[in-house]
């Protein structure tokens, strides 16, 4: 069975900023195998307010909660968001079940800020669209849960961490001597290395997709 793990990294995310916010654990809200998985984000509740704060027309939420800064230790739960006004402000309802898992509490005081990046793995049908394309390409967002956006492939890597190289033709794997990214960090000016990397086509061998998101407007401008 073809399975990648699309990688979503979102350009606009900003700086970083975050609100405090009081981590709820809810009943009402599932914590799914598939969300277990990481092939569905799970969900999670704020209300409108909290959302026009937070900035994220994707939906998509970082929710970081420090064990232990001294040492920086921290847990980084990734949500896809619902309004629901019934929710406090500055407050966030997330599953019970994922909460008592990941942090062994049922409240706790968090950071909530637009996510970044995350992850969604894909298979069966979803991941046969990507079979074939290659870097550079667009898909529909919403085979990762976001419809009305686009996914424009960056990269990617095999099963042994090979990255695709974008100005090499095909999905076979190649040594290639290389002097800068991807596949090679020179640590010296003008330092090469003989690397193997893969194409830039998409098949069953590859592990791992890198995207970026985009919306149907910005591609019309890219190929005007």
């Amino acid at each position: 069975m073809v399975e990648f793990k699309v990688v979503v990294s979102d350009p606009e995310a900003g700086d970083g900023k975050f609100i405090k916010v009081k981590v709820v654990g809810s009943e009402e809200l599932s914590y799914s195998q598939d969300m277990k998985s990481g092939k569905v984000l799970p969900t999670a509740l704020i209300n409108e307010k909290t959302l026009r704060l937070v900035n994220t027309p994707y939906g998509v939420v970082t929710l970081r909660v420090w064990k232990d800064r001294a040492k920086n230790e921290k847990v980084k739960l990734t949500f896809k968001v619902r309004v629901s006004n019934e929710v406090p402000d500055d407050t966030i309802y997330v599953p019970k079940d994922l909460l008592t898992e990941k942090l062994g509490v049922n409240e706790v005081v968090g950071e909530l800020f637009r996510a970044k990046a995350f992850q969604v793995v894909v298979d069966g049908d979803k991941a046969r669209r990507f079979v074939g394309l290659k870097v550079g390409d667009v898909v529909d967002a919403s085979v990762v849960g976001i419809p009305g956006r686009l996914l424009r492939i960056t990269g990617g890597s095999d099963n042994t961490g090979f990255p695709m190289i974008p100005t090499l033709p095909g999905p076979a794997k190649r040594v290639l001597l290389l002097s800068s990214p991807p596949g090679f960090h020179p640590r010296e000016d003008g330092e090469k290395r003989r690397k193997y990397v893969r194409g830039n086509t998409i098949s069953e061998e590859i592990v791992q997709i890198n995207t970026v998101l985009i919306t149907p407007e910005k591609l019309q401008q890219v190929r005007r």
